[in-house]
Protein backbone atom coordinates (compact mmCIF):
# COMPACT_ATOMS: atom_id res chain seq x y z
CA UNK A 1 0.00 0.00 0.00
CA UNK A 2 1.53 3.56 -1.27
CA UNK A 3 1.82 6.02 1.56
CA UNK A 4 -1.47 7.99 2.16
CA UNK A 5 -1.90 10.82 0.78
CA UNK A 6 -4.74 13.06 -0.01
CA UNK A 7 -5.97 12.11 -3.51
CA UNK A 8 -8.38 15.10 -4.13
CA UNK A 9 -10.04 18.29 -2.43
CA UNK A 10 -13.61 19.09 -3.17
CA UNK A 11 -15.46 22.09 -2.92
CA UNK A 12 -19.33 22.97 -2.57
CA UNK A 13 -19.97 26.97 -3.09
CA UNK A 14 -23.34 26.85 -2.98
CA UNK A 15 -24.90 24.17 -0.22
CA UNK A 16 -25.78 20.85 -1.78
CA UNK A 17 -25.35 21.58 -5.75
CA UNK A 18 -22.28 20.22 -7.64
CA UNK A 19 -18.96 20.54 -6.24
CA UNK A 20 -15.70 21.74 -7.75
CA UNK A 21 -12.05 20.02 -7.55
CA UNK A 22 -9.76 22.78 -6.98
CA UNK A 23 -6.13 21.54 -6.64
CA UNK A 24 -5.74 23.01 -3.42
CA UNK A 25 -7.69 25.14 -0.82
CA UNK A 26 -7.23 27.41 2.48
CA UNK A 27 -7.95 25.86 5.74
CA UNK A 28 -10.39 28.39 7.65
CA UNK A 29 -11.42 27.79 11.13
CA UNK A 30 -14.74 27.35 9.53
CA UNK A 31 -14.27 25.29 6.79
CA UNK A 32 -12.18 25.44 3.61
CA UNK A 33 -12.08 28.84 1.99
CA UNK A 34 -15.57 29.67 -0.27
CA UNK A 35 -16.88 25.91 0.55
CA UNK A 36 -20.56 26.31 1.63
CA UNK A 37 -20.87 30.14 2.09
CA UNK A 38 -24.06 30.60 -0.57
CA UNK A 39 -27.35 28.46 0.90
CA UNK A 40 -30.82 28.14 -0.72
CA UNK A 41 -33.53 29.19 1.54
CA UNK A 42 -37.56 28.04 0.84
CA UNK A 43 -40.47 31.26 1.31
CA UNK A 44 -40.38 30.22 5.13
CA UNK A 45 -36.56 30.61 5.89
CA UNK A 46 -35.42 27.12 6.01
CA UNK A 47 -32.65 25.14 4.17
CA UNK A 48 -33.11 23.96 0.50
CA UNK A 49 -30.66 20.87 0.00
CA UNK A 50 -31.17 17.85 -2.34
CA UNK A 51 -33.09 16.19 0.94
CA UNK A 52 -36.15 18.56 -0.30
CA UNK A 53 -34.79 19.06 -4.31
CA UNK A 54 -32.32 16.52 -6.05
CA UNK A 55 -32.03 18.34 -9.04
CA UNK A 56 -30.30 20.71 -7.17
CA UNK A 57 -26.92 17.82 -7.72
CA UNK A 58 -27.58 19.12 -11.99
CA UNK A 59 -26.88 22.66 -10.78
CA UNK A 60 -23.30 23.72 -10.98
CA UNK A 61 -21.11 27.31 -9.63
CA UNK A 62 -18.11 28.50 -10.29
CA UNK A 63 -15.56 31.54 -9.21
CA UNK A 64 -15.20 34.13 -11.73
CA UNK A 65 -12.80 36.78 -12.12
CA UNK A 66 -13.42 39.28 -9.50
CA UNK A 67 -15.03 37.26 -6.77
CA UNK A 68 -18.47 36.33 -8.71
CA UNK A 69 -20.41 33.39 -8.36
CA UNK A 70 -21.05 31.35 -11.67
CA UNK A 71 -24.18 29.27 -11.85
CA UNK A 72 -25.39 27.17 -14.54
CA UNK A 73 -28.26 24.20 -14.63
CA UNK A 74 -30.25 22.48 -17.16
CA UNK A 75 -32.76 24.55 -19.04
CA UNK A 76 -31.15 28.10 -17.27
CA UNK A 77 -29.44 30.56 -19.05
CA UNK A 78 -25.45 31.32 -17.06
CA UNK A 79 -26.32 33.88 -14.23
CA UNK A 80 -23.11 35.58 -12.71
CA UNK A 81 -24.13 36.79 -9.09
CA UNK A 82 -21.87 38.73 -7.42
CA UNK A 83 -20.65 38.95 -3.49
CA UNK A 84 -23.64 40.77 -2.03
CA UNK A 85 -21.87 43.95 -0.07
CA UNK A 86 -22.27 43.67 3.78
CA UNK A 87 -26.13 44.93 4.61
CA UNK A 88 -29.47 44.15 5.75
CA UNK A 89 -29.37 40.50 6.54
CA UNK A 90 -32.40 37.98 6.70
CA UNK A 91 -32.51 35.57 9.26
CA UNK A 92 -32.58 31.80 7.56
CA UNK A 93 -32.49 28.69 9.51
CA UNK A 94 -30.06 25.57 8.76
CA UNK A 95 -31.47 22.43 10.76
CA UNK A 96 -32.18 23.26 14.66
CA UNK A 97 -29.75 27.16 14.08
CA UNK A 98 -31.17 30.60 12.96
CA UNK A 99 -27.97 32.14 11.24
CA UNK A 100 -28.21 36.00 9.67
CA UNK A 101 -27.38 35.92 5.77
CA UNK A 102 -27.25 38.87 3.28
CA UNK A 103 -29.44 38.33 0.36
CA UNK A 104 -28.21 37.96 -3.34
CA UNK A 105 -30.95 39.44 -4.45
CA UNK A 106 -34.01 39.54 -6.82
CA UNK A 107 -32.29 38.29 -10.06
CA UNK A 108 -30.48 34.71 -8.48
CA UNK A 109 -33.35 34.58 -6.27
CA UNK A 110 -35.45 34.10 -9.54
CA UNK A 111 -32.63 32.08 -11.68
CA UNK A 112 -32.87 29.05 -8.95
CA UNK A 113 -36.95 29.54 -8.57
CA UNK A 114 -37.20 29.09 -12.08
CA UNK A 115 -34.87 26.19 -12.13
CA UNK A 116 -36.78 24.08 -8.85
CA UNK A 117 -39.99 25.63 -9.58
CA UNK A 118 -40.67 26.51 -5.97
CA UNK A 119 -40.26 30.09 -4.78
CA UNK A 120 -36.69 30.30 -2.99
CA UNK A 121 -33.47 32.84 -2.38
CA UNK A 122 -29.65 32.74 -2.03
CA UNK A 123 -28.39 34.09 0.79
CA UNK A 124 -24.42 34.53 1.18
CA UNK A 125 -22.84 34.04 4.82
CA UNK A 126 -20.29 36.64 4.55
CA UNK A 127 -19.04 38.16 8.29
CA UNK A 128 -17.49 35.75 10.32
CA UNK A 129 -19.15 36.32 13.88
CA UNK A 130 -22.45 34.84 12.21
CA UNK A 131 -20.73 31.60 11.69
CA UNK A 132 -22.86 28.96 13.84
CA UNK A 133 -21.30 26.77 16.91
CA UNK A 134 -20.49 23.33 16.27
CA UNK A 135 -22.49 20.94 18.29
CA UNK A 136 -20.54 21.71 21.87
CA UNK A 137 -20.33 17.66 22.54
CA UNK A 138 -18.31 17.05 20.09
CA UNK A 139 -15.92 20.29 19.67
CA UNK A 140 -14.13 23.13 21.79
CA UNK A 141 -15.63 25.95 23.21
CA UNK A 142 -15.71 28.65 19.62
CA UNK A 143 -15.87 26.16 17.15
CA UNK A 144 -17.78 27.27 14.41
CA UNK A 145 -19.29 26.59 10.83
CA UNK A 146 -20.57 28.30 7.97
CA UNK A 147 -23.47 26.09 5.83
CA UNK A 148 -21.94 22.99 6.34
CA UNK A 149 -24.34 20.54 8.26
CA UNK A 150 -22.72 20.47 11.55
CA UNK A 151 -18.88 20.54 11.02
CA UNK A 152 -16.11 22.48 9.45
CA UNK A 153 -14.92 19.45 6.85
CA UNK A 154 -15.85 16.21 6.20
CA UNK A 155 -12.96 13.52 4.53
CA UNK A 156 -13.30 10.18 3.18
CA UNK A 157 -10.94 7.29 2.20
CA UNK A 158 -10.65 5.42 -1.11
CA UNK A 159 -10.16 2.21 0.46
CA UNK A 160 -13.40 2.36 2.66
CA UNK A 161 -15.23 3.49 -0.63
CA UNK A 162 -13.98 0.28 -2.32
CA UNK A 163 -14.96 -1.89 0.34
CA UNK A 164 -18.27 -0.39 0.55
CA UNK A 165 -19.00 -1.12 -3.19
CA UNK A 166 -17.75 -4.78 -2.30
CA UNK A 167 -20.50 -5.38 0.02
CA UNK A 168 -23.17 -3.50 -2.48
CA UNK A 169 -22.21 -5.99 -5.20
CA UNK A 170 -23.13 -8.52 -2.97
CA UNK A 171 -26.36 -7.67 -1.91
CA UNK A 172 -29.87 -6.76 -3.65
CA UNK A 173 -29.65 -4.11 -5.42
CA UNK A 174 -25.64 -4.71 -6.82
CA UNK A 175 -27.00 -3.32 -10.34
CA UNK A 176 -26.89 0.30 -8.22
CA UNK A 177 -23.31 -0.21 -7.95
CA UNK A 178 -19.93 0.77 -8.03
CA UNK A 179 -21.03 4.23 -6.30
CA UNK A 180 -18.78 6.94 -6.88
CA UNK A 181 -17.21 9.38 -4.59
CA UNK A 182 -19.13 12.49 -5.08
CA UNK A 183 -22.30 10.61 -3.98
CA UNK A 184 -20.82 10.94 -0.46
CA UNK A 185 -20.04 15.06 -0.90
CA UNK A 186 -16.67 14.95 0.75
CA UNK A 187 -14.50 17.86 1.25
CA UNK A 188 -10.89 15.76 1.52
CA UNK A 189 -10.66 12.50 0.10
CA UNK A 190 -7.62 10.16 1.14
CA UNK A 191 -5.69 7.41 0.03
CA UNK A 192 -3.46 4.96 1.22
CA UNK A 193 -5.16 3.62 4.10
CA UNK A 194 -6.54 0.28 5.35
CA UNK A 195 -10.55 0.16 5.09
CA UNK A 196 -12.82 1.71 7.47
CA UNK A 197 -9.38 2.36 9.69
CA UNK A 198 -11.13 6.13 10.26
CA UNK A 199 -13.23 4.41 12.64
CA UNK A 200 -10.36 4.40 14.75
CA UNK A 201 -8.59 8.13 14.29
CA UNK A 202 -8.96 10.74 16.63
CA UNK A 203 -6.22 13.35 15.44
CA UNK A 204 -4.65 13.66 11.65
CA UNK A 205 -2.29 15.69 9.35
CA UNK A 206 -3.57 16.61 6.13
CA UNK A 207 0.01 18.21 4.78
CA UNK A 208 0.80 21.60 7.11
CA UNK A 209 -3.15 21.54 8.98
CA UNK A 210 -4.19 19.43 11.73
CA UNK A 211 -7.32 18.37 12.51
CA UNK A 212 -9.12 17.03 15.24
CA UNK A 213 -11.72 13.86 13.89
CA UNK A 214 -14.92 15.11 15.74
CA UNK A 215 -17.38 11.86 14.74
CA UNK A 216 -18.47 9.85 12.21
CA UNK A 217 -20.76 11.49 9.62
CA UNK A 218 -24.39 10.00 9.85
CA UNK A 219 -25.35 9.66 5.95
CA UNK A 220 -28.77 10.47 4.70
CA UNK A 221 -31.26 9.76 1.19
CA UNK A 222 -28.68 12.60 -0.58
CA UNK A 223 -26.62 9.63 -1.06
CA UNK A 224 -28.98 7.46 -2.96
CA UNK A 225 -29.04 10.40 -5.86
CA UNK A 226 -27.12 9.87 -8.67
CA UNK A 227 -25.45 13.50 -8.69
CA UNK A 228 -25.31 13.40 -12.71
CA UNK A 229 -28.91 12.96 -13.03
CA UNK A 230 -30.55 13.35 -9.90
CA UNK A 231 -32.45 9.87 -9.74
CA UNK A 232 -32.25 8.20 -6.75
CA UNK A 233 -31.93 4.54 -5.56
CA UNK A 234 -31.98 2.41 -2.89
CA UNK A 235 -27.93 2.48 -2.34
CA UNK A 236 -25.64 3.00 -0.24
CA UNK A 237 -27.90 3.04 2.37
CA UNK A 238 -29.32 -0.46 2.31
CA UNK A 239 -25.85 -1.59 2.71
CA UNK A 240 -25.23 0.69 5.07
CA UNK A 241 -27.90 -0.09 7.41
CA UNK A 242 -26.51 -4.05 7.54
CA UNK A 243 -22.79 -3.28 7.55
CA UNK A 244 -22.02 0.16 9.22
CA UNK A 245 -25.15 0.91 11.59
CA UNK A 246 -23.67 2.75 14.52
CA UNK A 247 -26.86 3.16 17.37
CA UNK A 248 -29.50 4.71 14.73
CA UNK A 249 -26.98 6.37 12.38
CA UNK A 250 -25.76 5.01 8.99
CA UNK A 251 -22.33 5.79 8.50
CA UNK A 252 -19.67 6.60 6.39
CA UNK A 253 -16.36 9.35 6.19
CA UNK A 254 -15.40 11.29 9.67
CA UNK A 255 -16.18 15.48 10.51
CA UNK A 256 -13.00 16.96 10.72
CA UNK A 257 -12.11 20.06 12.46
CA UNK A 258 -9.31 22.19 11.99
CA UNK A 259 -7.50 23.12 14.62
CA UNK A 260 -4.49 25.05 12.63
CA UNK A 261 -4.87 27.58 9.57
CA UNK A 262 -2.80 26.47 6.29
CA UNK A 263 -3.21 25.22 2.87
CA UNK A 264 -4.05 21.57 1.67
CA UNK A 265 -2.63 20.24 -1.87
CA UNK A 266 -3.28 17.28 -3.90
CA UNK A 267 -0.65 14.92 -2.98
CA UNK A 268 0.19 16.13 0.38
CA UNK A 269 0.93 13.48 3.18
CA UNK A 270 -1.73 11.91 5.05
CA UNK A 271 -0.62 11.07 9.14
CA UNK A 272 -2.64 10.04 11.72
CA UNK A 273 -1.81 11.58 14.89
CA UNK A 274 -4.43 9.95 17.18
Amino acid sequence: MSKPALQSIRLYPVKSIAGICPGEAVVEPWGLAGDRRWLLVDAAGRQLTQRQQPALSLARAEWLPGGALGLTAPGRKPLAVAVPAPGETVPVEVWADEVEAVPAGPEADEWFSGYLGVACRLVHLDAPERRRPVDPAYSAPGDTVSFADGFPLLLTTVSSLDALNSLIAQGDHADEGPLPMNRFRPNAVVDGTAPWAEDDWRRVRIGEVVFDVAKPSARCVVTTTDQLTAERGKEPLRTLARHRRFGDRLVFGQNLIPRGAGTIRIGDPFEILA
